[in-house]
């Protein structure tokens, strides 16, 4: 049986971690996300020595120096870049632990969930989901985190350190899931467009200059996938990081954009563009809610989980893993 060594309140196990103390993991996530000891030390609410002092333990404990100075600022060396997101995970996987509760009572719980959602979800899913909460759990905050392409291309470990993500089926696999709404696609363009009447065809489409979201060969939305299914390499004139951009780029403009009805109905009058239905049958999007498996016995998440079925309006022919 191994032996038990206590640190400032931290049980350590014998082996590399003997006499370590694990409150530096808050100072070392500190610092090399914010790459500053004075800005980490605020975040920390600890005073600049104090942090200054954790640091040095830390680069005695990895023999590096983690920062160092560059001009007017500092960078972190090639070991405290690959520290990063480990120490994130660590981090996040340490909190799980002691945030856990035997059960969970909505109610009366005070507890923080944190998604990554990208604009399009927070507007439709999680708005709901927060009047649901409200309703059933005062106490309980939601976090909604920017999604970007990273956390996709890195799911298994992105969920590790949240609740979950918002994500339409088709870009996750092997991934626990719960459906949680359908939505269709149609097409977009300036109110003041005299070139296009109230239909369009694949030949203009294939000639009008289009906006699309996150164009990039490991970050691409179901929009550009469906244009490449019915022949058309779009002509991509701009490309933007938000859903809620995409309209106001369309405003006064000969472009063109294959956007959510969902979202297109919310600000077609606000951006001044008509929407139109697309010449083509639609495959509709199916946006999930995965998470992972490590969350399966949390009572917390599984009375979020329930919430998610219970609310959700899923296309029966999408699959999930339950």
């Amino acid at each position: 049986m191994p032996t038990i060594h206590v640190v400032y309140g931290w049980h350590m196990t014998s082996g590399p971690l003997r006499n370590l103390d694990l409150n530096l993991l808050t100072a070392l996530d500190a610092l090399l996300r914010e790459r500053n000891v004075t800005r980490a030390a605020e975040q920390l609410g600890l005073s600049q020595p104090a942090v200054s002092a954790a640091l040095r333990r830390l680069r005695r404990h990895f023999h590096d120096e983690l920062l160092h100075r560059t001009g007017n600022r500092y960078e972190l060396t090639p070991l405290g870049e690959l520290l990063r997101e480990p120490t994130t995970t660590a981090l996040a996987g340490v909190a799980r632990v002691f945030d856990a509760i035997p059960t969970f009572e909505p109610a009366t719980a005070t507890r923080e969930f944190t998604f990554l959602v990208s604009d399009y979800a927070a507007m439709v899913a999680a708005d709901e989901l927060v009047n649901t909460i409200e309703e059933q759990a005062p106490g309980v905050r939601l976090r909604l985190q920017q999604q970007v392409a990273a956390h996709v291309d890195q799911a298994p470990e992105s969920l590790r350190t949240v609740d979950g993500m918002f994500l339409p089926h088709g870009f996750l696999s092997d991934i626990p899931s719960i459906d949680v709404f359908t939505d269709d696609w149609v097409l977009i363009v300036s109110r003041d467009n005299t070139e296009i009447g109230d239909t369009t065809t694949l030949a203009q489409l294939s000639e009008m200059p289009w906006v699309v979201t996150h164009h990039a060969p490991t970050a691409f939305t179901p929009a550009v996938r469906q244009l490449r299914l019915i022949g058309i390499e779009p002509d991509i004139r701009v490309v933007v990081e938000s859903f809620l951009t995409v309209p106001f780029m369309i405003t006064g403009t000969h472009r063109v954009a294959l956007l959510q009805r969902r979202i297109a109905t919310r600000l077609a009058t606000p951006a001044d563009v008509r929407i139109l239905p697309c010449p083509w049958d639609v495959v509709p999007l199916v946006e999930a809610f995965w998470w992972h498996p490590t969350h399966r016995p949390d009572p917390a998440h599984q009375w979020l989980r329930h919430l998610l079925r219970t609310q959700s309006q899923p296309d029966p022919a999408a699959t999930a893993l339950r």
